[in-house]
């Protein structure tokens, strides 16, 4: 959609990057330019480039390439094809504390607490004049709403890190680890410093809103209720601060589930409502969308002109590698798009998820989750037209992991672009950061972790009957294993997958990804020893050259 968000990012939004934490060296520069922080900011617009320059970076870590690690690679609903099996994140001979991937990611949420802590700084320069004192409390809100989104990332992912709080110019190799508790508390105080200067919406798609706040304090009371029961402390006041802010974005009033169709291709036949969830221009809030919380912005026009990021790439890497079957074309939208197969799902959410009564369910239909594909090759006429025979995708263990099912979700039939050069490979709406169902999902967890069954089903009974399933859960179905499937049937792909079974602490992790991924065979022989934590980059820990900084239990 036209949005104005990452448009415009001001050359002095370029110093966001001069702040710097020595766990690491990536966040520190040396500007080729006489600015120095005190004297680069004259205006409240400068500052904001700084604020859309954090928007821009937690856009581009939760969409770019990178973020099939993050959405679930390796774990129980994402591997990779078998001509792909050096890059699954199941092969733990790979995982390990200098893989490139969770380095990249780490630095890149390090970056962006760089840039929030360049704004709260540049916030309070005299040199500013601010147009009024809620203007200002709303660009510092945006910026603590920054810095905790990448620390409740840091938390769950690495646990115990670094806490950096300002900007730092000059080198540093003495910083201490904190643990995994104060992480969480540190971005819980962030957020709840600055949740009412939030508003409750704004007119700018993609700017942050209360609800965005309240759903990660939800969260972090969560992981932080979890974390203390880890440690034999007692978590269920955390767990009720958990309910409590969930509630405000469930029972607000704002925010609402769609249950019926909407967006302008509400009426074409054969769909549905969790259909038009996923359509061009139906994403955001202020398209009508009343489950959208809080969505990263993409614009086909930046992408064409300066902004490369600005793009999904779905179609290339979450979709089969159709082009490969004889008698099929695989760039066309009938086989979603271009897929490179850079990742596929695991047989857990193609077909376990979905089995017996459970498949009785909206998000399973024929035009969601497309198991049959048509052979679309015009120089084969006496294939073209034809249903390719079910036995032949599953004939083996290449067709198996090439030609899976195609999850409509994360691909069009309208693919933007194609008249400018465009092959089929990317899409150009914007996404979900946080949609309502998963604040629902967590107030469930949070629920069931008290001890509180019934209300815990009637959470998820919410996102099942929007889905017209057949079947309701009972007290009797409720447990972590359920949640999690349930999460996985609403939230494939849009929740990061990892950081959910990471967060839930114990063996969770360890557990699902030896049942669910696909290439077992390399699991069983490279996972032998438990954890819940990913590995601190060990060029982190090197360069903290005057403090160790320990390396997570399990990681070598």
């Amino acid at each position: 959609m036209k949005n104005y968000l990452y448009k415009t990012i001001l050359g002095i939004s370029l110093l966001a990057v001069i702040s710097c934490d020595s766990d690491s060296d990536f966040l520190k520069e040396d500007p080729e330019t006489f600015y120095t922080v005190d004297n680069a900011f004259s205006s409240a617009a400068q500052v904001d480039a700084v604020l859309v320059t954090c928007y821009a970076k937690a856009r581009n870590i939760m969409i770019n390439d990178n973020s099939v690690v993050l959405k679930g690679n390796g774990t129980d609903v994402l591997d990779v094809p078998t001509f792909r099996a050096t890059d699954s994140f199941a092969d733990y001979s790979k995982v390990n504390a200098n893989n490139g991937k969770i380095n990249t990611l780490y630095s890149g949420f390090y970056q962006l607490v760089a840039s929030a802590n360049l704004a709260l700084y540049a916030i309070e320069l005299p040199s500013i004049s601010w147009e009024s004192e809620a203007k200002k409390n709303y660009a510092v809100a945006q910026a603590k709403f920054f810095r905790a989104f990448a620390y409740r990332n840091l938390g769950e992912l690495w646990g115990g890190v670094p806490i950096v709080d300002r900007i730092i110019s000059e080198a540093k190799y003495d910083f201490v680890r904190s643990t995994r508790i104060e992480t969480y508390q540190f971005a819980i105080n962030d957020l709840e410093s600055i949740v009412d200067y939030l508003p409750e919406q704004t007119d700018i798609p993609g700017r942050v809103v209360r609800g965005a706040a309240y759903h990660y304090l939800s969260e972090l009371y969560l992981a932080l209720g979890i974390e203390l029961e880890q440690t034999g402390s007692s978590g269920d006041t955390s767990y009720q601060k958990a309910i409590e802010y969930a509630s405000k974005v469930i029972d607000g009033g704002t925010y609402n589930l769609m249950a019926d169709r909407f967006g302008i291709r509400q009426n074409e036949a054969g769909k549905s409502v969790w259909w038009d969830l996923f359509r061009d221009d139906n994403v955001n809030y202020q398209a009508g969308n009343r489950e959208c919380v809080w969505a990263f912005q993409i614009d086909f026009d930046s992408y064409k002109t300066k902004d490369k990021n600005s793009k999904l790439a779905y179609p290339r890497n979450y979709m089969p590698v159709m082009r490969r079957l004889q008698g099929m074309i695989g760039a066309d939208a009938d086989v979603g798009g271009r897929g490179i197969a850079a990742v596929m799902p695991t047989m857990y959410v193609r077909n376990i998820i979905w089995e017996g009564i459970m498949g009785e369910d909206m998000r399973n239909a024929e035009h969601n989750i497309i198991r049959t594909f048509y052979y679309n090759n015009p120089a084969f006429p006496d294939l073209y037209g034809k249903p390719v025979p079910q036995e032949l995708l599953v004939a083996n263990d290449y067709n198996l992991t090439n030609y899976f099912p195609l999850f409509f979700k994360l691909t069009t039939d309208k693919f933007v672009g194609t008249d400018q050069g465009e092959d089929n490979s990317n899409l150009f709406r914007d996404e979900y950061a946080i949609r309502l169902p998963e604040t629902i999902l967590l107030r469930a967890e949070a629920q069931f972790r008290l001890g509180n069954l019934q209300q815990a089903c009637n959470d998820v009974n919410m996102i099942r009957k929007r889905a017209k399933c057949s079947y309701l859960v009972t007290s009797k179905d409720m447990n972590l294993d359920f949640i999690l499937d349930e999460r996985a049937r609403e939230l494939y792909v849009e929740e990061c997958r990892w950081n959910t079974l990471l967060r839930m602490g114990g063996t969770i992790a360890v557990d699902r990804i030896k049942k669910y991924t696909y290439h077992t065979d390399v699991t069983n022989a490279t996972l032998n020893f438990a954890y819940n934590l990913w590995p601190i980059p060990q060029q982190v820990i090197d360069r903290n050259k005057d403090v160790i900084l320990p390396q997570n239990p399990g990681w070598k």
